[in-house]
């Protein structure tokens, strides 16, 4: 079985490579943008919400290590899936809740997760996450890239990002990888 590949956008893409990429199984973790109208958007206009783009992070994983239901309860535990274009301060359409699956199977079993934590009554108010086929991805410029690892000092880093790592860290210790 080879490798396969989901999109995620769960606010500040920072956030979501800096704990996929201590997720066993994972293979690469690229920050980009997909999801809007514009070709090859940037981050100055990502951020100022003219191009339609969600900040996302594009995962490549090993199905045999991590399974994608295993990739999506991570996700739904590291951002919040019930506030409409926002994750706490980050406010805009380009940080908004949304799953970009790569065939009607990654579909299937994003809308079962989610329906699942509905039953479960997992979150007090309505998950608004998107699930639909990935758009174009389009990398984010190279100094997004390992953002958290070459920056963890960075005031963002130090006051969002470490907090959802060191959550993820908490949660899900048994899926980290052993170097991590």
């Amino acid at each position: 079985m080879e490798n396969q590949r989901i999109t995620l956008g769960g606010g500040c893409f920072w956030c979501l490579e800096a704990v996929y990429q201590e997720l066993s199984g994972v293979v690469k973790v690229i920050s980009g943008y997909a999801g809007g109208f514009v070709e090859f958007p940037d981050y100055e206009s990502v951020c100022d919400g003219t191009t339609g783009h969600a900040e996302v992070v594009q995962i490549d994983f090993n199905p045999k290590e991590i399974s994608l239901r295993q990739i999506l309860e991570v996700f739904f535990v590291i951002h919040d899936p019930t506030t409409l274009n926002r994750q706490g301060h980050d406010v805009g359409s380009q940080y908004r809740s949304v799953i970009y699956c790569e065939d009607e199977q990654q579909i299937q079993v994003s809308q079962g997760v989610i329906e699942e934590l509905k039953n479960q009554n997992a979150y007090q108010d309505a998950i608004v996450t998107e699930v639909i086929l990935a758009p174009i991805f389009y990398r984010a410029e190279d100094y997004h890239q390992n953002y958290f690892v070459t920056h963890p000092f960075q005031g963002y880093c130090m006051g969002v990002v470490a907090p959802k790592l060191h959550k993820f860290r908490k949660t899900f210790a048994q899926l980290q990888k052993s170097s991590a």
